[in-house]
């Protein structure tokens, strides 16, 4: 019988177990959850979302759409999901969190050929497997893992906090989009006193403590609120509390500083502050948070944490399948391969599980163009050839780019143009749908 271990049910192990299953492959599913969790994750659900519960972008001049695009088109169980819980937020997919991970949840376990299996693995199986464990990998097991490829590299995440919509002042806030788009996010408004004395408390407050041994390296594209304010008085103003194109409804005047708010669920009853990662201590949130005016009395659902995350040196240990090299009966697949962010670790799972999927059924094993977001991304993974390895959001800058095109927009649609017909052509020459 032909049968795939995959570890993990987050967003690129439930993808590549389904890409598994469907092509009528068994699957055992290991989940050590709600066995065992991680210091970020708190739902038993599968596919739960740790950090924002936005998808990026809708708008189809950019990577992100691209990405999904891709995903669907390959019968992505995580846009099929977000696309039915999706939320208002302007012109980015966000979703009601919940809703979107028992969707998932409840598509694995009702599947026939997935067995889910609640159990922490701790040693490096024999038979074929996918490890989708994610960058908050078991300490055990990826203790196994090293002493394959040799230490793992890191860097710190962080998570927003989520506040009671009922408890947010409305008299002191208004729901508006940039530039008159969709009025999908409550706008906090902050004058300049209020944000020098926000401030001033951000940058001073007490935030938890790291291990003694780790150094804080940041994701950039997920970095703690307070970490950007140290970087400058005006930092924050420039990032997720920018002003620009948001006008009071009353006195038309932009504000000096703008906190955002975005939906977690369909009715409203909960907020997510928008570019607010922290890693300040639970007190701290509460004291600091509450200086921005609207929030004056906000009550918290969700405290904002950090966490470490691991990933590996895939460009070394990885082959173009996202086999390692070392053991071809194990393939990596998610953010512990190098990619960041939800969709590109869903992403990631998907070709797993076609590439392992076809090596199984003795099919030919497709090569997903670089002209492909998808395909850009598994290059960058396994090819990328500088010193300073790092994780990878999808962007244009890994694709091919479009050079006989002057305006950018152009380039952007050109590319999106050349990924879906490629996409569309590798789908019919090696039957993946």
């Amino acid at each position: 019988m032909n049968k795939v271990l995959v570890i993990g049910a987050g967003l690129a192990g439930c993808e590549a177990a389904l890409q598994l299953a469907n092509r009528g492959i068994q699957v055992e599913l290991y989940e050590m959850k709600p066995i065992k969790y991680t210091p970020a994750h708190s739902s038993p659900l599968m596919a739960e979302l740790v950090c924002s519960n936005s998808l990026k972008s809708k708008k189809e001049d950019t990577a992100p759409y691209l990405l999904k695009w891709e995903m669907e088109q390959l019968g992505s169980i995580v846009m099929e999901s977000a696309l039915l819980h999706s939320v208002a937020a302007g012109g980015a997919l966000s979703v009601d969190r919940e809703a979107f991970s028992r969707h998932i949840t409840e598509r694995i376990e009702s599947h026939p050929n997935i067995r889910v299996i609640h159990e922490e693995l701790t040693e490096l199986p024999r038979e074929r497997t996918i490890i989708a464990t994610g960058p908050l990998t078991s300490s055990a097991l990826f203790a196994k893992i090293t002493e394959v490829v040799g230490d793992g590299l890191y860097f710190y995440d962080a998570a927003a906090p989520i506040v009671d919509g009922a408890t947010v002042d409305r008299e002191l806030s208004y729901f508006q989009g940039r530039y008159d788009q969709d009025a999908d996010y409550l706008n906090c408004p902050m004058t300049k006193e209020e944000y020098d004395a926000f401030y001033d408390a951000l940058i001073t407050a007490q935030t938890a403590p790291l291990s003694a041994e780790d150094e804080a390296i940041h994701f950039e594209g997920c970095m703690p609120i307070e970490a950007m304010a140290k970087r400058g008085r005006k930092t924050p103003l420039y990032g997720p509390m920018s002003p620009k194109g948001i006008y009071d409804p009353v006195t038309d005047k932009r504000p000096y500083a703008v906190v955002q708010l975005r939906r977690e669920d369909a009715e409203g009853t909960m907020f997510n502050i928008v570019g607010f990662q922290t890693n300040l201590m639970f007190p701290e949130q509460r004291r600091v948070f509450r200086m921005i005016p609207a929030l004056k009395n906000a009550e918290f659902f969700r405290y904002g944490v950090m966490h470490r995350n691991t990933f590996l040196q895939s460009p070394k240990h990885l082959d173009d399948q996202l086999r390692l090299k070392a053991m071809p009966n194990i393939s990596f697949a998610g953010q512990i391969t190098g990619v960041e962010g939800y969709i590109e670790s869903a992403a990631c799972g998907i070709a797993a599980g076609i590439f392992a999927a076809c090596e199984i059924n003795h099919e030919s094993v497709p090569v997903f163009p670089t002209t492909t977001a998808l395909g850009a991304l598994i290059h960058y993974v396994c090819h990328y050839n500088g010193a300073d390895f790092q994780p990878m959001n999808v962007n244009f800058g890994i694709l091919p780019p479009v050079t006989e095109l002057k305006n950018k927009r152009d380039r952007h649609s050109a590319a999106v143009a050349r990924a879906k017909s490629d996409l569309l052509e590798l789908i019919e020459r090696f039957h993946l749908r």
